[in-house]
């Protein structure tokens, strides 16, 4: 089988010191195009301080992707409207003003170096639709993913899905980890459905990631099945998201799940998901390596 080039990001590449143009949804099934092939080059989520979980200015995320040979760097902050939660893990629009100018000057100072982007991953809620669109709206982004971190378990109360606090681990258990996985999947294609502005749906089955003994059951499985499909339809990225070989050995998503995107030719792109600037592209070659035996012909 002859090789065969990868895909071409001509179209997503500023010149030098230029601010660069929001990047298009992919073209999925072009004759030369192979959708699971990602560039190891590209590391298309990271998070910094701001966000108040993370680690690390902006520079040194970029000097981190500098170093370790990328030619791409996106910062995906957290975006969520209307959560009520104790503890905030995102950006204001205060926040954000700054996010810009700094990302600005970022690429002004480093933009023969690194192609630098300014995304924003915004959290799903079903309750504030339309302000998650005005707010997506308002502002130049790069690249827009789309997850879901909280879900309200209580009339004043989110609980979020992606924590290892002690006390929201034991608030999922009590819950049940099976119904909150179904409603979480769930709210997931909405938002792939509502959120028109998404380009990329990060760390799928991420979702619960500390709480022990969860399995994907079947009906699990047949709600990713649909998502993927509508993943295909809308022309959506699907993330590999590197944080999960450190957590539990594979990316998010699982293999399984990688290689019904590979069957569908589901464009991939790879996430460090860094909150250090020290984990800026890691595993990517595991990743790599992953994805292209999915992709491999048997």
């Amino acid at each position: 089988m002859s090789a065969t080039p990868p895909i071409s990001t001509a179209s997503c590449t500023s010149s030098p010191g230029a601010t660069p143009e929001p990047c298009p949804k992919p073209t999925l099934w072009s004759a030369t195009a192979l959708p699971h092939r990602p560039d190891p080059t590209c590391d298309t989520h990271v998070h910094t301080r701001l966000c108040g979980h993370a680690v690390g200015d902006m520079e040194e995320y970029v000097q981190a992707a500098i170093a370790r040979g990328l030619r791409r760097l996106t910062f995906l902050e957290h975006l969520e409207e209307g959560i009520d939660s104790p503890v905030v893990t995102w950006l204001t629009e205060a926040d954000f003003d700054l996010y810009f100018s700094e990302g600005e000057r970022l690429r002004r100072l480093y933009g023969e170096k690194i192609d630098i982007r300014l995304g924003v991953e915004c959290g799903y809620n079903e309750e504030a639709v339309e302000n998650l669109r005005h707010r997506l709206a308002a502002r130049p982004w790069d690249a827009v993913g789309i997850s879901c971190h909280y879900l309200r378990t209580a009339p004043s109360r989110h609980l979020n899905l992606f924590s290892r606090r002690r006390e929201n681990v034991e608030a999922a258990a009590r819950e049940g980890g099976d119904a909150l996985l179904s409603r979480y999947f769930a709210l997931l294609g909405e938002a792939v459905m509502e959120l028109s502005a998404g380009t990329t749906l990060c760390h799928l089955d991420g979702a619960l990631r500390h709480l022990p003994g969860l399995r994907l059951l079947d009906h699990h499985l047949e709600q990713v099945t649909t998502l993927l499909d509508l993943i295909k339809q809308r022309g959506l990225y699907l993330e590999v998201n590197t944080s999960g070989i450190a957590i539990r050995g594979e990316p998010f998503p699982r293999q399984s799940i990688l290689a019904m995107a590979v069957e569908r030719d589901i464009p991939l792109q790879l996430a460090s998901d860094a909150h250090r600037p020290e984990e800026v592209g890691r595993s990517f070659a595991l990743a790599g390596e992953l994805i292209r035996s999915l992709a491999a012909p048997c």
